[in-house]
């Protein structure tokens, strides 16, 4: 039996038949729709390589089953980037070149995303290096990954300032 899914998946409605309602949202992602930018690392939540946004919220994908996500909004890395514009975390990973091998990189970047849009950060690198804890770099980045995380706050408050004059 089929199940139809709908998703709005970097900001395209999608309707997807899941015939194992035990697929997870990360192979949903990978396996059936072709964005491979959430990486499969530990498949046990453990390691953050496959974070996502789900309606603005940071989710481990290997832990969600894709069933219970109907008519939810996904964001991936691949719907980050606003045409050629890069997102500010993202802009701000290269610059303080906040990446080594790169797999760890999507993954690093949707929780940096999700965490300044949850207004936790405040710029303090403490509490950013404690609120990415979940997202495991084995090459070690973690000096970059906060200096970007905390410019890109800084840049993200900065146009929320400009906006609002």
């Amino acid at each position: 039996m089929s199940l139809a899914l709908s998703l709005n998946i970097n900001g395209l409605q999608r309707t997807v038949d899941i015939d194992d309602p035990r697929i997870t949202l990360l192979d949903l992602l990978r396996e059936r729709l072709a964005l491979t930018g959430a990486k499969k690392g530990c498949d046990r939540g453990q390691c953050g390589a496959c974070t996502v946004l789900v309606d603005g919220r940071r989710v481990n994908a290997c832990l969600v089953l894709a069933v219970s996500l109907d008519g939810a909004q996904v964001t991936t890395i691949e719907g980050l980037a606003d045409g050629g514009r890069l997102h500010p975390v993202q802009a701000a990973f290269i610059e303080h070149d906040a990446f080594q091998c790169g797999f760890c990189t999507p993954g690093q970047i949707m929780s940096a995303v999700g965490l300044l849009a949850e207004g936790h950060a405040a710029g303090d690198p403490e509490r950013v290096r404690e609120l990415m804890s979940g997202n495991i770099c084995r090459c070690g980045a973690y000096r970059g990954i906060t200096e970007a995380v905390v410019e890109a706050h800084r840049a993200l408050a900065g146009a929320a300032q400009e906006d609002a004059a």
